[in-house]
């Protein structure tokens, strides 16, 4: 299998959980590079990884056949910038830098440049996440799989159809883990009413959450099933139930998904917009 030279721009905790992933699943760490301008980062990642480390974007871009931007999304565009001198060798460039769109990425890097925009989520640091990835169409399927395969490195991927769609990505998954945090952040305040420990709260609530999602991901049957076998006829959950129901809490979530969907789609907006 041939591993490409691979450089990240950006070298903080997203792109040190890919490096590790991507380390650990054998991608060799000598044809890694991570640039940061900052010393202590690079250090760490030297320490931690064993790849090369530098703070000369360009030089470090060169060199690359795969690159992948990590760097905040407000810099993004004097990043992009710096690096088009860089870009003779047309490498494939990844963006996980959120809100940025490729019409704007492609105009920033000088254009001709095949790009994967990705969004990946926080347990991405954990390498439990999920990305949405979305590529232009001068991307080949070879091109394709290496992104997918970069990204695996942190979590599951799937492919989206439309750009639009990882606007509606970032408000189910990348702001998704913050409403399971609200949930179970809930729960814990009312087992500690119900007069549990404060520990014993949060060790039921954290293992019922991870039980659930593992019960799902493992399970031929669909959510709305499992609830069912769960929800005995005149029973505690079917009490439960029947209050969330009564609160609407179907409407309020898809309210607050489509709200985190239109601010994305405003913040991509006014990120990508035209610049001086």
């Amino acid at each position: 299998m041939h591993y490409g030279k691979l450089t990240f721009i950006g070298g903080g905790n997203m792109a040190a959980s890919l490096i590790g992933g991507l380390i650990a699943q054998g991608y060799p760490a000598a044809r890694i590079t991570a640039c940061d301008p900052s010393a202590e980062a690079r250090q760490r990642l030297l320490a931690e990884f064993g790849i090369q480390t530098s703070d000369d974007n360009a030089r470090s871009a060169a060199a690359a056949e795969i690159l992948v931007l990590a760097v905040k999304p407000q810099a993004m565009a004097d990043v992009a910038r710096g690096l088009v001198p860089a870009l003779g060798q047309r490498p494939l460039v990844i963006s996980i830098a959120a809100g940025i769109p490729l019409a704007a990425l492609n105009r920033w890097l000088g254009g001709g440049v095949p790009l994967v925009r990705c969004m990946p989520n926080t347990p991405a640091l954990v390498r439990a996440g999920i990305t949405g990835l979305y590529a232009d169409p001068g991307v080949d399927p070879a091109q394709r799989q290496v992104a997918e395969r970069i990204l695996a490195a942190a979590g599951a991927t799937l492919w989206v159809a439309e750009e639009a769609d990882l606007d509606a990505v970032t408000a189910v998954s990348g702001s998704g883990p913050a409403y399971f945090f609200l949930v179970m952040e809930v729960m814990m305040a009312a087992a500690e009413r119900l007069g549990l420990q404060p520990e014993v709260a949060r060790e039921l609530t954290l293992h019922t959450a991870l039980g659930a999602a593992r019960m799902t991901i493992e399970s031929d049957v669909g959510v709305a099933e499992l609830r069912r076998r769960v929800t005995s006829p005149g029973g505690t959950t079917e009490a439960a139930i029947r209050v969330l129901e009564s609160g609407e809490l179907e409407r309020l979530f898809a309210a607050a998904i489509f709200a985190a969907r239109d601010r994305a789609a405003e913040m991509g907006a006014a990120l990508g917009g035209p610049t001086p």
